[in-house]
């Protein structure tokens, strides 16, 4: 039929071919490589987590050039296949590099529905099933935090969630800022812990704030947010004139995986007037653990809350929501724009249901669907043991770390964040020679170069707040056993034994 018919040039001559057929017998045979190369071969333990090259070997190997004429069947299949060999396999069990990692086979499923269905997030006309599965999920996630009530969107990363519960405190603090712009604002003052995210300064930046005005609260040694050095902060503020208006803490910091103490910060924040906001992007998913939520005690006090389930839930990338105690509609207030060819007012259902102007975006991808199907097939109950067994494994991990003599931590966690130094027999014993720290800097990157090319596992490192290159180690996926706690340990002696 005519609706099954391109016209496609190929060698400068139109030709009518059966394109439609031709593309779905290429999607299922590549549906069949990604089956066996990435989730076959990924998941492998006895496969590599990365098939490593160097840039100009893998430009050359992957043959990017984009050409005149369209390439054959046989040739799109290698691509398909080049793909995946070439690229980290996250799902690997080995792989630690992230705060994501891993895969949960139905919030796949949901992922691949959602590509399919080719949707937006917008209105309800276009999305109806999206649209009432995202306020149920939405609305769980929130009675979790300990909110009957409330608001929230899910947004594309932490990051953009962050600033939008920064954008939100503003208008609430300001409002005239939506129409008159930063000329109708005083100075602004934000605070956030030296070991929050970059994002905090990224959306002063974005909003027109300023990194200047982002007050940097000092930590202790675990990590946590010093509560009388954020009154000391507040207090510096207000000396140059800024006002006070969004305290920014962590639950769950990108590094050493510490806490803020919520309730702390809860009571500075409702004496000087400001929006408490907590990224518990990494941190959040222990809600749903009874043996440690106790470490996000007084989340509920909050006015905004980030949480991403693409990374301890395992929902896949991307999974994030920002959720709001507000109940007047403060989001809405705050993005809307009310374009009248999109958000007509007298449709023949219920307009609230069209959630497309509560976002910055106007094009929003479905992220509901993903969550809402693990969570449905493993229930809150699956879930709650997901997050428990990575602190099992994080603890045994630390347990066996510490009977061996090359390995220091960092410091001892909380969470399933483990920080620490791989000592090599030559360093041993020389922790008060001058070069010692120099040369300990150098021990993590060449492991890690190691383990890259010899494709066993991945493993991030870095320096902080004076520290030298150290390994975090992120415990996530549940295909992870003790044994492979066991081989992670072993094999950082073998890569670094002889450095």
């Amino acid at each position: 039929s005519s609706s099954t018919i391109l016209i496609k040039y190929i060698n400068g001559h139109v030709h009518l071919e059966e394109y439609e057929s031709d593309g779905k017998l290429f999607l299922t045979e590549a549906f069949n490589v990604i089956m066996e190369e990435i989730l076959h071969k990924g998941t492998d333990l006895k496969e590599k987590v990365c098939e490593w090259k160097d840039p100009d070997q893998l430009r050359a190997l992957l043959d990017l050039d984009l050409r005149e004429h369209g390439e054959s069947h046989e040739q799109l299949l290698q691509r398909v296949r080049d793909v995946a060999r070439y690229s980290v396999k996250t799902c690997h069990p080995r792989f630690f590099n992230q705060l994501f990692a891993g895969v949960d086979y139905h919030a796949l499923t949901g992922r691949l529905l959602t590509e399919t269905l080719n949707t937006s997030q917008y209105t309800y006309e276009v999305a109806p099933v999206f649209v009432l599965m995202e306020e149920e999920v939405l609305r769980q996630l929130r009675s979790l935090v300990g909110w009957s009530e409330g608001d929230g969107i899910f947004c594309p990363g932490g990051s953009v969630s962050n600033m939008y519960a920064m954008n939100i405190a503003r208008y609430w603090a300001f409002p005239q800022v939506k129409t008159q712009g930063l000329w109708a604002t005083p100075r602004m003052a934000i605070f956030t812990s030296q070991q929050s995210h970059y994002s905090m300064k990224k959306a002063a930046t974005f909003l027109g704030i300023g990194t200047d005005n982002v007050f940097i609260v000092q930590v202790d040694e675990s990590g946590s947010m010093i509560p009388e050095d954020l009154e000391a902060k507040i207090v510096q503020a207000k000396s140059k004139d800024a006002v006070p208006f969004f305290v920014n803490a962590t639950a769950g910091t990108t590094v050493q995986g510490a806490f803020d103490p919520l309730n702390h910060i809860a009571d500075i924040s409702e004496r000087n007037g400001m929006w408490m906001h907590i990224d518990a992007a990494w941190g959040g998913s222990v809600l749903f653990s009874k043996k440690h939520k106790h470490l996000v005690a007084g989340i509920e006090r909050a006015n905004s809350v980030t949480w991403n389930p693409h990374k301890m839930l395992l929902a896949g990338l991307q999974c994030s929501v920002i959720l709001f105690r507000d109940t007047t509609n403060l989001l809405m207030h705050c993005h809307s724009a009310n374009a009248t060819y999109l958000f007509q007012q007298d449709k023949f259902y219920d307009t609230s249901l069209d959630t497309g102007d509560k976002s910055i975006q106007c094009g929003r991808k479905v992220d509901c669907l993903k969550l809402w199907l693990m969570w449905k097939a493993i229930g809150t109950h699956g879930l709650s043991e997901r997050v428990d067994k990575t602190f099992a494994l994080a603890r045994y991990l630390v347990e066996e770390m510490e009977k061996r003599e090359n390995f220091k931590l960092v410091c001892k966690g909380h969470f399933v964040n483990v920080c620490f130094w791989f000592i090599p027999p030559s360093l041993k014993g020389k922790e008060n020679s001058p070069d010692y720290q120099e040369r300990l800097s150098k021990v993590a990157p060449v492991i890690k170069e190691r383990m890259m090319k010899r494709g066993t596992m991945m493993v991030g490192y870095q320096p902080m707040d004076g520290r030298v290159n150290f390994f975090r180690m992120v415990v996530l996926s549940p295909q992870l056993t003790t044994k492979d706690m066991d081989f992670f340990l072993d094999e950082i002696e073998k890569l670094g034994k002889d450095l």
